[in-house]
């Protein structure tokens, strides 16, 4: 082989390897400024927050007055509008029959998805099934198993719950 056709060969490797690195550079940018990422990373937001606020609003641990408080407190900072108004209106009347029933809950979201998504008004809509470990002050506690419909919308502080509505289990008819 000669040298001229080393060079020629050389050259063909060395400006395919510049044009894979131009378009790998070019692909990289279209999609850091894409809509489609930006829209994929609110969702995986709204999500995770929608799981993390629902399983806040699910547990409670009754067993004295300056925890029930600590509750309260954690259910307000994972709610918004409506929600967050009632349970403030309401703040006192439940810290009182949540100290004395004595119970403790723990809820656990065990599976969640977002069924709408308005980035630009900043709502969101979620259903998620939540296990609700209770233990009654006496007696013998149980695991309860729930379902959820959750309207978020998106605040300063990331996606709060603004709507939370218990859905009945079906009998499986």
């Amino acid at each position: 082989m000669s040298s001229r056709t080393r060079t020629g060969t050389g050259w063909s490797a060395l400006l395919a390897a510049v044009l894979v690195c131009a378009l790998g550079t070019w692909s990289y940018a279209q999609a850091r400024g894409d809509d489609t990422l930006a829209y994929a990373k609110s969702r995986d937001a709204a999500l995770a927050d929608g799981k993390r606020h629902l399983a806040r609003l699910t547990s409670m641990d009754g067993r004295n007055a300056t925890s029930v408080k600590s509750g309260i407190d954690a259910w307000l900072d994972a709610s918004a509008g409506p929600l967050h108004d009632r349970l403030e209106s309401t703040r006192k009347k439940d810290a009182g029959r949540l100290t004395e029933s004595g119970a403790t809950a723990r809820g656990k979201v065990t599976d969640a998805a977002l069924t709408a998504l308005d980035d630009r008004a900043g709502t969101a809509a979620l259903i998620a099934t939540a296990d609700i470990e209770v233990t009654p002050r006496t007696g013998k506690g149980g695991t309860e198993r729930k379902r959820f419909e959750v309207t978020l919308t998106r605040t300063g502080n990331g996606w709060k719950i603004k709507a939370l509505e218990a859905l009945p289990v079906g009998s499986g008819s």
